[in-house]
């Protein structure tokens, strides 16, 4: 009896200690289900954040300006320069280096202006040419996209010739004459410069020419006449 009780005790024994090594887990085991583990939490995580709404970042206290798309109107004047040149002044102590510079202003709609300033620098000279310019305008009477009858204007040496010409001509012109023609808003013309090549002398004979114009409409209230009879 002793002795079967003893080999009943001994099975038992080896049966609970079988078990105890069953339970037992391995250490790679134990990382595979700590990493498993993990990565669930770090899952539920990231869907916890995608539901909740996204946050919208609040600066402290400062506004945060708002980028506009809205472009700047354009202006409707031209600016073109004619020429820059380095002038220089006789004083006391030497001579003193500047620039000239001579811009004409115009909005292609029949109005126009020359101006011409001085600076030490080429810049500085531009910008006051061109409010000189603006200050400068005058009002060109354009009939038919041409103006209204043969013309000359003089301004000192200068003298310019100017005659109206038909659809297609375009015009013919060149050097100052023809951009202040341009900016005046004419597009077919006849021009010869018939004074001083000067840039400066031939924008002003060619300002005077176009302030010298008489407008139909006035020719024909002088002489109590309607349009239509008047051109006709």
């Amino acid at each position: 009896m002793d002795l079967e009780n003893k080999e009943e005790m001994n099975v038992e024994a080896a049966s609970s200690e079988v078990a105890a090594v069953e339970e037992k887990e391995t250490p790679a085991e134990a990382a595979a289900e700590t990493t498993e583990a993990v990565a669930e939490s770090a899952d539920a995580a990231v869907e916890t954040k995608e539901e909740k709404p996204a946050r919208q970042k609040r600066g402290r206290g400062k506004r945060q300006k708002i980028e506009t798309t809205e472009e700047k109107p354009q202006s409707e004047w031209t600016e073109r320069v004619v020429q820059i040149r380095r002038v220089t002044k006789v004083v006391k102590g030497g001579k003193k280096l500047s620039f000239r510079a001579v811009v004409i202003v115009g909005n292609r709609k029949g109005q126009v202006g020359v101006g011409c300033a001085k600076a030490a620098e080429v810049i500085i000279a531009i910008q006051k040419a061109i409010a000189d310019g603006r200050k400068n305008l005058i009002n060109v009477p354009i009939f038919k996209t041409t103006i209204p009858h043969p013309i000359v204007g003089r301004s000192g040496a200068g003298e310019v010739m100017l005659r109206p010409a038909s659809q297609g001509t375009g015009i013919i012109a060149g050097g100052a004459v023809r951009l202040v023609l341009e900016l005046a808003g004419i597009e077919n013309i006849l021009s010869k410069s018939l004074g001083s090549k000067s840039p400066l002398n031939a924008a002003n004979a060619t300002l005077d020419a176009l302030q010298k114009l008489t407008p139909f409409s006035e020719v024909a209230k002088k002489r109590g006449l309607t349009m239509a009879q008047l051109l006709n």
